[in-house]
């Protein structure tokens, strides 16, 4: 009988808690993997008192049981890597190196793409995106462009493949006139992360999962940033430079369709996002910078402040119909507990239009509000839906009839205990 991948997506603009709930299913799944994204993206998972901040290594590593794997879609930073494995064995998880596969068609990020992600950054002047300066934008143009470095060729004539691409890219960096940078250090650290690679199981990636799943074997993909930051179908240019969607999970393994099981969307109560970009329902007020600071609300990998405001549905709507979810996860609800009155956003206006469905550009659209009683009570001692205040069970209903999906599981708190799974 043969397996099916499910898939666990951010559908807003990420930073939803994917880790904490990649680590909460990781028990049903025999294997995890990462499809797409690098080290910008921080999956943030706390249990039993102790707080870990995943970039690379896929969230089912905690589970003794489960193989992960970094898929060929990702882009990978061996410094970074080897820095994020090491704190994880010195913490007792000493037996990664035989439950973490990564990709032999993975791309790497040199110490010259960090130069280059800064040296693009700073000539869009106001216009920039607000990368994370790890290196991902440039890293993904290479492959593009079919001159990028993959992990297999750490094994096959490396060094002269690293110094023809690190040369390329002095050059550029040259006609840019930027040229105040010292590599030494940095390249030493990156170097030794190379080394420390190699001794991690370095496969076909695409072959292990196919195989694993011909076998019965349950895959869950798991997913970095959000739908809305998708280099196709986000805010263009205000995105991330990879596949974030469904479509990401299949060129990102290297699966076919019909091997995808079901599809988790998750999103917070309200909505955040990192970066330039257009955001419609932003709050520039003393509430959002409530939310924020009761949300803890800055960036796990870059501990940029989070732009803040009210959930979008309109933005959901979308994030739902391009990623054909099947279900919805909901996070933070707590952090609304305190709130006498909650906004929902419906839709956009602009220039006496209204509209449901999301804009080619959202620039310069303001959200429409609907206001709904906050529920007045806290919510994170509670592990059962049948204890849910009344205003919280209307929130959800009011969610659901305006998604048409369901709200299958509703997470309380950061802890992983403090997740509710609600009944079929």
């Amino acid at each position: 009988m043969n397996g099916k991948v499910d898939a666990l997506l951010g559908i807003v603009f990420g930073d939803e808690g994917k880790g904490k709930v990649v680590d909460f299913f990781t028990p049903r799944y025999g294997v995890v993997a990462r499809f797409a994204g690098g080290p910008n993206a921080g999956h943030t998972i706390i249990f039993d008192g102790h707080k870990f901040v995943l970039r690379s290594i896929p969230s089912g590593i905690f589970n003794e049981n489960t193989l992960n794997i970094i898929g060929n879609g990702c882009v990978l930073a061996p410094d970074l890597f080897m820095d994020e494995a090491l704190e994880l064995e010195n913490a007792g998880y000493t037996s990664i190196r035989e439950r973490l596969h990564i990709s032999r068609r993975a791309h790497l990020i040199l110490p010259t793409h960090r130069l280059l992600d800064r040296a693009y950054e700073a000539m869009k002047g106001k216009d920039k995106v607000g990368t994370t300066g790890k290196g991902i934008g440039p890293t993904y143009s290479d492959k593009a462009a079919r001159v990028g470095l993959r992990v297999g060729d750490i094994l096959d004539g490396f060094e002269e493949k690293y110094a023809r691409l690190k040369a390329r890219h002095e050059q550029t960096l040259h006609d840019l006139g930027f040229t105040d940078y010292d590599l030494s250090s940095v390249e030493a650290h990156w170097l030794e992360g190379v080394e420390y690679m190699r001794r991690f199981q370095l496969t076909d990636a695409e072959n292990e999962i196919n195989t694993l799943l011909d076998e019965g074997k349950s895959v869950l993909a798991e997913g970095a940033q959000g739908s809305l930051l998708d280099i196709d179908h986000g805010t263009y240019p205000f995105v991330s430079s990879s596949s974030t969607t469904i479509g990401g999970v299949c060129t990102g393994l290297g699966i076919a369709p019909q091997r995808i099981g079901r599809v988790f969307g998750i999103f917070k109560a309200y909505s955040t996002r990192v970066g330039s970009g257009p955001f419609p329902v932003e709050l520039f007020d003393a509430t959002g910078d409530r939310i924020r600071e009761l949300g803890h609300e800055y960036g796990a990998v870059t501990g940029r402040n989070r732009r803040c405001g009210w959930i979008d549905l309109v933005a959901l709507r979308y994030a739902i119909m391009i990623n054909g979810v099947t279900d919805l996860v909901m996070m933070k609800s707590d952090v609304l507990d305190g709130f006498d009155t909650i906004r929902i956003c419906t839709a956009y206006q602009k220039d006496g239009m209204l509209t449901r469905e999301m804009p080619y550009n959202t620039e310069g659209w303001a959200a429409v509000y609907d206001d709904v009683p906050g529920w007045k009570a806290p919510l994170s001692s509670i592990r059962d839906e049948k204890d849910f205040p009344p205003a919280f069970s209307s929130y959800i209903s009011r969610l659901e009839n305006e998604l048409c999906v369901p709200i299958r599981i509703i997470s309380v708190g950061p802890d992983r205990d403090e997740t509710i799974i609600r009944s079929e």
